[in-house]
């Protein structure tokens, strides 16, 4: 274990700059976070407080999740400066129409306790969905932005045609385009167009919902190099140049997945990891995800 982690302050996680629909020159983002899907409200407060002892300063939540308001605890808690944080949450499905958009990030917000939040992304696109135009729920996210509340805005799970579909109609390009991520499911061509537009990719369930805990290749890898295979996947995100949230509520665990800056993995490393990719999605498929 490192035993920088043992004193307070921000892990040394490199942060990435955010090229597109922000309000703020020079905005980054922090490329190690927490993610806190399926934490309860009264887990999301302790988990949150633990995290920010240990030195993460980047965490994501979403309406969906139904936590807000204990990440918003935890962060009053931590006494730690506003601008220290990176705070993202998601547009849930039921609240894409304007009004229903506009009220919901109001109420996140107030959940949250803050007044101004770093990144909000729409967390499904819902492109066959009744009643859903996903240009004009971008067009919504593009009017929050330019309320000044939040620093950023993006998207979650949108696939190539829905990423040019909504930048041709608007032309506002998402900050970020958060997705399933792993070294089962590259995404190597969705991960393309992100770079060929400058968005950055974010990747959920880096650890393919602990699938890739068990992979014999991983655990070998990282008994060579006395890490956890845990480790070793986040530190593959890392090397791709990739935004990774790794989730846990175990404060060991989540000590352990940030205790990723102590080793490097090489070339041959890196390739024997790319080289298990087999399209293999844990999560829901995003034309599946429907009202």
């Amino acid at each position: 274990m490192n035993a920088a982690l043992d004193t307070p302050g921000p892990l040394p996680a490199p942060a990435i700059a955010l090229r597109h629909a922000t309000g703020v020159e020079g905005l980054t983002i922090p490329q190690l976070g927490l993610g806190t899907y399926k934490v309860s409200d009264d887990d999301a407060h302790r988990t949150v407080s633990q995290a920010l002892e240990i030195g993460y300063r980047h965490i994501d939540t979403a309406q969906m999740y139904g936590n807000e308001a204990g990440v918003g605890r935890a962060l009053a808690a931590s006494g730690l400066p506003r601008d220290d944080l990176f705070i993202t949450s998601k547009l849930n499905n039921p609240n894409h129409r304007r009004a229903d958009a506009m009220r919901s990030f109001d109420e996140t917000m107030d959940r949250l306790g803050l007044d101004v939040l770093d990144l909000f992304l729409v967390h499904w696109p819902l492109a066959a969905s009744e009643g859903i135009d996903l240009v004009e729920t971008w067009e919504t996210m593009g009017e929050i932005l330019s309320t000044g509340r939040v620093r950023a805005v993006g998207v979650s799970n949108h696939r190539p045609w829905h990423l040019r579909r909504i930048i041709e109609a608007t032309g506002l390009t998402p900050a970020v385009n958060q997705i399933e991520l792993h070294p089962y499911l590259r995404q190597d061509e969705l991960r393309a167009l992100h770079a060929e537009l400058g968005v950055v990719t974010e990747s959920w369930s880096p650890l393919g919902r602990s699938r890739l805990l068990h992979d014999p290749d991983l655990a070998r890898l990282a008994a060579e190099l006395g890490v956890t295979p845990a480790q070793v996947v986040i530190r593959w995100h890392l090397q791709h140049g990739i935004v990774v949230i790794p989730k846990s509520v175990h404060v060991e665990r989540m000590r352990a997945n940030a205790d990723v800056f102590s080793f490097t993995l090489d070339a041959q490393a890196m390739g024997a990891i790319d080289a298990l990719d087999r399209g293999l999605r844990t999560g829901s498929h995003p034309d599946e995800v429907q009202l």
